[in-house]
């Protein structure tokens, strides 16, 4: 099957008829209502759709941070055992980095302390100095969060996360905390460790402007797939204006 570019590439994720329903007291909430999708290997998506179109809990069942109620997933060539919680434990922590709207730092550890705690796990991982250098913190490796910037903060959590050479890159909302200017750094360096590592990059947003990056953008609505596009020119971060 070619890729968005064209060219043959393998397919990484292949989900089949997802759906996913949550019990919210008496009421019954259906997030996902039959999702069919692929994602290729080493590509830029951005999942764009409104708060509540299920861009968060797809991306929850692609990290193997929750099961659908129904459907499949595999992930290059195999099926994902979503109901198995030690192999999704070991999938999250050798495939999947995972950066949020919200850093998650630990207050009381330096940037390089915050990135070790991945790299202590990994299998193979760069040095923590190394993942910092990579997000343009080099010169910040000893500072504790409350000493850095929101977007610093935010650059450490990615270092964090790409520390251990992840295979997938799922971003939700990672620049919602941030201003414009800021915002668009971190999606700089996020565009950049997909360029760099081929590490495939999931963004999901409500920010239409932040489409651009990508190579391919999936419309979500209502639980649904409502098209899919791809990006003829992407843009580089630096150009994006919102």
């Amino acid at each position: 099957m070619p890729s968005p570019s064209g060219n043959q590439a393998r397919i990484l994720f292949e989900a089949r008829a997802l759906t996913k329903t949550y019990q919210m007291g008496e009421v019954l909430v259906q997030a996902l209502r039959g999702v069919d999708l692929e994602l290729y290997d080493g590509e830029f998506v951005v999942l764009l759709g409104p708060s509540g179109s299920g861009k968060s809990t797809l991306l929850n069942i692609l990290g193997g941070l929750d099961a659908p109620s129904a459907g499949t997933v595999r992930f290059d060539g195999s099926a994902m055992q979503l109901d198995d919680d030690a192999a999704m434990t070991q999938y999250r922590r050798r495939t999947v980095g995972f950066v949020f709207q919200f850093y998650n730092l630990i207050p009381s550890l330096t940037a390089r302390e915050n990135v070790a705690l991945v790299t202590d796990i990994a299998a193979d991982p760069m040095t923590p100095e190394a993942a910092l250098a990579l997000v343009g913190l080099a010169e910040r490796v000893d500072h504790f969060p409350a000493q850095l910037s929101g977007g610093e903060q935010q650059r450490v959590s990615i270092a964090r996360a790409v520390a251990k050479r992840p295979r997938v890159l799922l971003c939700d909302e990672p620049t919602g905390a941030l201003d414009a200017q800021t915002g668009a750094l971190v999606l700089d360096v996020i565009s950049q460790v997909n360029r760099d590592l081929r590490t495939t990059t999931v963004v999901i947003t409500h920010n239409v402007v932040i489409a651009g990056l990508a190579d391919r953008v999936i419309h979500f609505r209502d639980g649904l797939v409502a098209r899919t596009e791809r990006n003829p020119h992407k843009l580089p971060a630096s150009e994006l204006r919102w």
